[in-house]
């Protein structure tokens, strides 16, 4: 399983489009936080990272597509996933070995993100005036998310031989785990008696829970029950290509 972690590391990085797409999701983020009017840390009276994470998810939807897309797909178009096939490695230590180094990635991408952090911390009135409980909650909230995300972008990429496919399917795929339960549970049909219990099966619910520095046992019980059910289902696809 390490070997295959360490081959995933460094196949990203070993092209151009791992550097941009980890660039991009930090330029956004920091114009976000910095430079855009309607969100800028600047325009408020109080220190926060609240339009950070309120944005994160939606690059989040885009950067970890590009990253998973090529995981199954690749391997499927050049031909070296029936080779891996051969190797003295079980079919879960491949999907575990390429699953952490993808989330690896999503944490390479995210750790700069600190220093947005320490300069609040510091311009804060007075210095360290943040309610770091709420931000350490909604950077564990991400961390779940990515990890929702990644197993999401995986299933993709091991369904079709094609990056594109892969990288659209798993935006669909994780903007209806995101937001569709929150759409689906405002629905007028509803009239409001089952709109908290529809809701708790999105993504959003339980991030927006986690991010108020409260880690509910039940939160993280939801993200990882999600995470092994598509890697689970991942699982039965490379199965069903390796026979």
């Amino acid at each position: 399983m390490l070997a295959i972690y360490i081959k995933e590391i460094n196949s990203f990085f070993g092209t151009l489009i791992g550097y941009i797409v980890i660039g991009v999701f930090l330029i956004f983020s920091g114009l976000v936080m910095w430079v855009l009017s309607s969100t800028s840390v600047f325009e408020f009276s109080y220190a926060n990272m609240d339009s950070f994470f309120f944005l994160a998810p939606v690059l989040f939807v885009f950067l970890i597509p590009a990253i998973t897309m090529r995981s199954f797909a690749e391997e499927s178009q050049q031909k070296t996933l029936e080779l891996l096939f051969t190797k003295p490695i079980t079919d879960k230590q491949i999907i575990l070995g390429k699953y952490f180094a993808n989330i690896t990635l999503v944490l390479i991408a995210l750790l700069p993100t600190i220093i947005y952090y320490i300069s609040i911390y510091m311009l804060g009135s007075p210095k360290g005036n943040i309610d770091s409980g709420a931000i350490f909650g909604s950077y564990v909230g991400l961390i779940f998310l990515a990890g929702v995300f990644v197993a999401v972008g995986m299933l993709s990429s091991a369904i079709t031989n094609n990056q594109v496919i892969a990288f659209i399917m798993a935006i669909v795929i994780s903007v209806v785990l995101q937001w569709g339960f929150f759409v689906i549970g405002k629905l007028p049909v509803f009239w409001g008696v089952w709109d908290d219990f529809i809701q708790k099966f999105g993504i959003d619910y339980h991030y927006s829970s986690i991010s108020k520095g409260l880690i509910d046992t039940r939160d993280i019980l939801y993200f990882i029950s999600v995470i092994f059910i598509f890697l689970l289902i991942t699982h039965y696809v490379i199965k069903k290509k390796k026979y």
